[in-house]
């Protein structure tokens, strides 16, 4: 009997490793980024402080008015960019990427890519 392979579960671990070596601070904060099935999310997190500076996601009025589909490349892009310039808003201009296990293609590639485009360094 051949054993299920848990995607989540696998997914997970990647980032705890992951996790593990990299860590937000003040000076340069953590962009996270989460995929669910429906949406996108992106947070600018201070880990010494425990606090979430900056968030963006699919949910957002003023995002989700704009898409026709909430879970593609397109709806990434657009959190990527108002990530960016919520980011820089705030003072934010450098901050360390966290893809939380996920590969870096596609919709999070298209999210980093809108970010950077909006003026946040990686």
């Amino acid at each position: 009997m051949l054993k299920q392979i848990n995607k989540e579960a696998n997914r997970k671990a990647r980032h705890a490793r992951v996790r593990k070596k990299l860590s937000g601070t003040p000076q340069k904060p953590r962009l996270n980024v989460y995929k669910s099935n429906a949406n996108i999310y992106a947070q600018i997190i201070d880990d010494i402080a425990g606090t979430t500076l900056v968030s963006a996601s699919t949910l957002d009025k003023d995002i989700k008015s704009g898409l026709s589909n909430s879970s593609n490349k397109e709806a990434a892009k657009m959190v990527g960019d108002v990530i960016g310039k919520r980011a820089l808003e705030k003072g934010i201009e450098e901050v360390v990427f966290d893809r939380s296990g996920y590969k870096y293609h596609g919709k999070v590639k298209e999210l980093a890519e809108a970010a950077r485009n909006a003026g946040l360094k990686f």
